[in-house]
């Protein structure tokens, strides 16, 4: 079956390229379009689409709104949004993941990381553009939550902390199970446990917590004394 999206943008003509660009993809549909951001989560809810690629400033309703509509943390069946920007803002990423999207592109990132972030958050994970990732993941340790991060009931394992470290750090699953020599499959259902134990729902949640409970320093290493 092949990866259903619906593309939200006010310019027709990014609109036109993303739809040319994706239905291109082997195993990729574009199966809708809006203009603003009420009609794009109008449409999502109709079609329900594997993906949402939403671009952020869109009159009405704008990406931020649209994806915190479609994927943020009241909503109970949510749906996977990838958010495109032509501004490399942290204000922008920042609320974007915190709406819940799970990732975030330059609409210069290219087609490879665009169908790659595409793919990703279809099968569950998450893409931020490697240009942004790093800083954002700083300035979330060096603020601090808004709230104090939830903290597990049952401890993490000794593997679990690898993981979250290594999720934290941008690694894929195929090089976490190098990097720790574990098979891939061991590898996602620590990711799962990580998921459940920490109350989040895709692994940039679990990056950003790794940080906010300063599992991770900035620098993107972990902090030696935990």
């Amino acid at each position: 079956m092949a990866i259903r999206v619906v593309v939200a943008d006010d310019q027709e003509i990014v609109r036109t390229g993303l739809r040319m660009i994706l239905d291109a993809q082997p195993g990729i549909e574009v199966v809708g379009e809006a203009a603003d951001g009420r009609r794009a989560v109008e449409l999502a809810r109709r079609l329900r689409p594997d993906v949402c690629l939403f671009d952020i400033r869109m009159p009405d309703v704008d990406g931020i709104e649209a994806t915190r509509s479609l994927a943020g943390p009241a909503v109970a069946d949510p749906l996977a949004v990838v958010v495109i920007t032509t501004f490399d803002l942290d204000e922008y990423v920042y609320a974007a993941l915190r709406a819940g999207a799970r990732g975030f592109l330059l609409k210069d990132a290219g087609t490879a990381l665009l169908t790659q972030a595409v793919r990703a958050a279809a099968a569950g994970d998450a893409l931020i553009a490697p240009a942004v990732t790093t800083r954002l993941l700083r300035a979330f340790a060096q603020a601090g939550p808004a709230t104090p991060p939830r903290q597990p009931i049952d401890p993490l394992t000794d593997r679990e902390e690898e993981v979250l470290v290594a999720v934290a750090a941008g690694r894929t699953n195929t090089e976490i199970a190098h990097e720790l020599f574990i098979s891939l499959s061991t590898v996602k259902t620590h990711i799962a446990a990580l998921m459940a134990k920490l109350g989040t729902r895709n692994r940039v949640e679990v990056a950003m917590w790794a940080y906010e409970t300063g599992r991770v320093r900035p620098s993107g290493r972990p902090d030696p004394s935990r």
